[in-house]
């Protein structure tokens, strides 16, 4: 083949070489706008993986690379006075000069055509003057190429919050760097790392509103670097930064970063087609180091392709697209996640330099407290110690000597409410209750669960009465029978674990008088339906559920009194734990979110307002339950439709339900509306109780796809959440907790002496709320019980 590559970056040279090596008879030319050997940047970096990767591509070029690399396994983070290093990373460091040098000498050895100084205006002239059977098109961030076929390409590019600048410095380093500065404009951070005998990378981050506040934006080049240098003399020494941009000027080396995603990398030009490759088909925040990573991948993929299809180019162009496009979307994920942690540095700021470093080393999830374990065990035996001894003091009970303690088992104590770890049993629906009733299917669904080893078992959502079921199978709390039958499971879990027990209250709204979902999901029953009502008229299904009408001002006062009727309820029954359901698109679900309220009075309009009923309902149930207990809420904190619930929006609701007393925010997303397009993964949810938690500084629960005891370790140590809830891994095992301590070789410790001075506590607590309930009703203890249990 004929083979034009436009750009002469690490894409379009080892795509060159590569294509060049699988084929000698191959004709390559790379075509490139700057001068022989020049470039700009400083240095670029790789892991040992990808060390290896280059090593089975093309073993010469990776031997120079090798032999020009500064290898490094430490990460230093710098926060608040404090040096937190943990080791065994693999990275490896080399000038952005160096390595392209080496590429452009191997493509030279091999017989690529190399044409300097040649800026190409249109792709398709150059693929006729050279009579290119395939155009590779490797002209980076700002590719004309995409530009011109962006009907195909498809590009999607979002400029991010932050502006970052690309420096140099003679000072070394001896391991990966992260420097955290508080300033009176804001955070600013620096990621460090030599890639020479004698260079560093020296990279200075912040917010662009921080940027502009500092005055940066209005600085000339020369006055902007000296800001950073006496923004961080401290750790440079006396030495300067250096710019190798000389040809910008004023605050132009300043940039934000374009966050591209194409939905196609392959275009046609009749029979010859036209591939992005590297910059120009994506790109990846340089906080995780894979821009160039992704280059070099993206060429050796496309020769094997190529390769492997012998004389099939369309097929062989076919499978890179299908191939490369899922592991670029893994590394964009990644480098997404890492990305939105430093422009929310200020989020974690009140975290301890141990917890904050931990955060930000586990802040991309591809590395897992696991993964920390194995490149590093003494930083995470110091990190465990760390973490259990504080969270013990903080529950209030001493730490055995000798012990050691995992984050994800480590106590808790919410009020009076002792937790022995961090894992709760999710409310999962069951649909076996008969008239609202939980049997013996509940007993030994929950009884099993709560001796699988979980600190808190909750009860799926259970209905404030016959109107508020999802189905007819679900459980109610609205009848005498109903506290009994759950009193039964109550006592049980008491009397034979060290568990605590909850349980869910809420109202179906518009999603209610429905089929058991294994006799379709969402239908309508068919027959013997009851009315429905909702913040507003709506119908769930269009065409297919009922509607629900928008709910009166008597509804209002009814359903509340329902709530306060089953708090009392609860009480009675013995549960340690209430969470008030509002999300899911259920009733109080359907006034927060704007695509199911639309209602003009007190209750709709504004987030506040949407908020009110629900608030209402809160304050009073928290009101007449005891003051020992905790009490969660459980929002959707996305409804992943434009114009709904958005994470900023949960942040909001989160404030206003602590304010209003809540313990704890649940934080679930989405079955709001049938239109939504949620983005599934592990942990998916678990950004929204980080964000949750350390916005708005209130503990949160993280749900949705926690399978393994890493996950639980990595998002309880790192501060993303308080408690982990695990549904689906629990229903396939119920003593799932138990045999995650086996797997990762934990023995659980026992906490008899001080879990007993909690419950001590804990009872003696709803005796004196007891007590002031008999002074306000004459009636006594005793005989507010009975009546409680007769309804």
């Amino acid at each position: 083949m004929n083979i034009v590559c436009i750009g002469g970056g690490p894409a379009g040279l080892y795509a060159a070489l590569l294509m060049k090596k699988r084929d000698p008879g191959h004709r390559i030319v790379v075509v490139e706008r700057n001068r022989p050997y020049d470039t700009f940047g400083w240095g670029v970096v790789f892991s040992d993986q990808t060390l290896g990767n280059l090593v089975a591509a093309d073993e010469p070029t990776a031997r120079s690379i090798l032999q020009a690399f500064n290898h490094w396994d430490d990460i230093d983070v710098f926060f608040k006075g404090e040096r937190i290093t943990s080791g065994g990373h693999g990275f490896c460091g080399i000038g952005r000069k160096r390595l392209l040098n080496i590429l452009q000498r191997r493509c030279e050895e091999l017989g690529v055509t190399l044409v300097f100084e040649t800026d190409v205006q249109d792709d398709q002239a150059v693929a006729r003057r050279y009579g290119a059977d395939l155009v590779i098109a490797a002209d980076g961030l700002n590719s004309r190429i995409r530009t011109r076929y962006a009907h195909t390409f498809q590009p999607s590019i979002e400029t991010r919050r932050c502006r970052f600048v690309w420096l140099g410095t003679k000072k070394k380093f001896d391991a990966f760097t992260f420097i955290f500065k508080e300033t009176a404009f804001g955070w600013f951070q620096a990621h460090v790392y030599q890639f020479d005998g004698d260079t560093s990378t020296f990279i200075v981050e912040t917010l662009d509103d921080v940027w502009r506040r500092a005055g940066l934006a209005d600085m000339p080049q020369e006055a902007g670097i000296a800001f950073c240098e006496r923004l961080f003399a401290d750790h440079l020494d006396g030495h300067p930064l250096l710019s190798n941009a000389a040809h910008l000027r004023g605050a132009a080396i300043w940039i934000a970063f374009p966050r591209i995603v194409c939905g196609r990398w392959v275009h046609w030009n009749g029979d010859v087609p036209v591939v992005l490759m590297g910059d120009a088909a994506h790109t990846a925040h340089f906080s995780i180091g894979s821009g160039t990573k992704l280059a070099l991948e993206d060429a050796i993929e496309l020769a094997r392709a190529i390769g492997t299809h012998d004389g099939d180019l369309r097929a062989a162009l076919d499978a890179y697209q299908a191939s490369r496009s899922v592991e670029v979307l893994k590394i964009q994920s990644a480098a997404r996640n890492s990305m939105e942690w430093f422009e929310n540095v200020e989020r974690y700021t009140a975290l301890d330099a141990e917890q904050f470093a931990y955060s930000m080393l586990t802040r991309s999830q591809r590395i897992s407290h696991e993964n920390l374990r194995l490149r590093d065990p003494g930083y995470v035996a110091h990190f465990e110690d760390w973490f259990a001894r504080r969270a013990c003091a903080l529950a209030g009970v001493d730490l055995p000597a000798n012990t050691h303690v995992p984050p994800m088992f480590t106590p808790l104590r919410v009020r009076d409410v002792f937790l022995k770890n961090r894992i709760v049993v999710s409310p999962m629906a069951q649909y076996s209750a008969v008239d609202g009733v939980p049997g013996d299917y509940h007993l030994v669904h929950l009884g099993a669960r709560a001796q699988g080893g979980a600190a808190l078992v909750m009860a799926e959502m259970t209905c404030v009465s016959a109107d508020a079921r999802i189905t007819p199978a679900c459980p109610g709390m609205y009848a005498p029978a109903h506290t009994a039958a759950w009193k039964r499971i109550v006592d049980f879990v008491h009397g034979h674990t060290d568990a605590r027990i909850g349980l869910q209250l809420g109202h179906a709204g518009p999603k209610g008088s429905t089929r058991p979902m294994w006799d379709g999901i969402d239908q309508p029953l068919p027959d013997h339906n009851w009315p429905l009502i909702a913040a507003s008229e709506q119908q769930y299904l269009p065409g297919i559920s009922q509607v629900a009408r928008a709910a009166t001002d008597d509804d209002l006062a009814r359903i509340e009194a329902d709530f306060v009727r089953a708090a009392l309820a609860a009480d009675a029954a013995g549960f340690d734990w209430l969470e008030l359901h509002c999300a899911h698109g259920y009733l109080l679900s359907s006034f927060i979110s704007p695509l199911t309220n639309r209602r003009t009075d007190d209750y709709g309009g504004s987030l506040e307002n949407r908020c009110r009923y629900p608030l209402r309902v809160f304050r009073a149930m928290r009101a007449v339950w005891p003051a020992g207990k905790p009490v969660s809420v459980r929002i959707s904190a996305h409804d992943w439709v434009d114009g709904g619930i958005t994470p900023a929006d949960a942040v909001h609701i989160a404030r206003l339900f602590k304010e209003a007393g809540a313990d704890m925010i649940d934080c679930s997303s989405g079955q709001v509306s049938k239109a939504e397009q949620p983005q599934f993964g592990r942990m998916y949810q678990t950004p929204f109780a980080d964000r949750i938690r350390n916005e708005a500084g209130i503990p949160t629960i993280a749900v949705g796809a926690i399978f393994e005891a890493d996950h639980a370790n990595s998002i309880i140590a790192a501060g993303r959440a308080d408690l982990c809830a695990v549904g689906r891994p629990h229903l396939a095992n119920p003593a799932w907790t138990l045999a995650e301590a086996a797997r990762i070789g934990y023995t659980a410790v026992a906490w008899p002496k001080q879990y007993l001075a909690g419950k001590a506590q804990l009872e003696r607590n709803l005796e004196r709320e007891r007590q002031l309930a008999a002074a306000n009703t004459g009636l006594t203890p005793q005989q507010i019980a009975a009546r409680l249990l007769e309804g």
